[in-house]
């Protein structure tokens, strides 16, 4: 009988009920991992794990907010009440806000630093105290942005978080690297989602304008590097950002 490279593996994914997040479900789920998909929308996240159960993968859908401590441990408990353990985290939920910083209001600086940096930190705790406990190792993934790296006009909060997002994978690698669990973290740049889709057109156009390869990317593309960081080829990788962007960034 042949093996899928993540056998036996467990994986959480936060915010996975569409766009990248799905894309990294199914092609984790494809590597013959059980997937635990969560997100904030129950009718999408149903789809989701229903969609991944009827290819003969095992999933679990959870309805969770990563920015509610309370919620990523019960995430991370039934992960492991009905797998018995977790294996890879995939910190991926992320929203936008977007405003000129002058007239940004606090509550939209507030909730992109909360789900997408602060959520990351509670889900990346709850997570790797599982590992610590199993001594097998693990993969922590986190999804940040180009506009952690470059900037983003009209982006300060989210572009703010998600180089905040790159710090902390860095001193997560450093600590977590004497119970072998590594930590990295992928950039993507402009790619085809429901935030992308949100962007204002001319805004949207000025940056793929940026892209030399002149295309916007897939879900997929980013998904294939969060499979290869999960999988056995990257075992001596931690602390590094995967740039998936067409070379927006260099």
């Amino acid at each position: 009988m042949s093996t899928t490279p993540l056998d036996g593996k467990v994986a959480i994914v936060t915010g996975a009920s569409r766009g990248i997040g799905a894309a990294i479900a199914a092609l984790l789920a494809e590597d013959g991992a059980a997937v635990v998909v969560s997100g904030r929308d129950a009718e999408r996240l149903e789809r989701t794990a229903k969609e991944l159960e009827s290819q003969g993968r095992a999933a679990l859908g959870v309805v969770a907010d990563v920015a509610s401590r309370e919620d990523c441990d019960r995430l991370v408990e039934a992960a492991k009440s009905r797998f018995g353990r977790v294996d890879i985290l995939v910190n991926n939920a992320g929203i936008t806000r977007d405003g000129l910083l002058v007239r940004m209001k606090d509550e939209d600086w507030d909730r992109v630093m909360e789900v997408n940096l602060r959520g990351a930190f509670f889900m990346t705790r709850a997570v790797t105290k599982a590992m610590v406990r199993q001594k097998s190792g693990g993969r922590v993934i986190n999804i940040t942005s180009t506009a952690g790296a470059m900037g983003n006009a009209g982006q300060a909060n989210y572009s703010a978080a998600k180089a905040g997002l790159i710090g902390f994978t860095k001193s997560a690698a450093r600590e977590l690297a004497h119970w072998s669990i590594l930590v990295n973290a992928v950039a993507p740049g402009l790619i085809e989602t429901d935030m992308a889709a949100a962007m204002a057109g001319e805004a949207r156009e000025a940056l793929l304008a940026q892209v030399p390869l002149k295309r916007i990317g897939t879900p997929r593309e980013v998904a294939e590097m969060v499979r290869f960081l999960a999988g056995d080829g990257a075992a001596y990788i931690t602390g590094q950002v995967f740039h998936v962007n067409g070379g927006l960034y260099m």
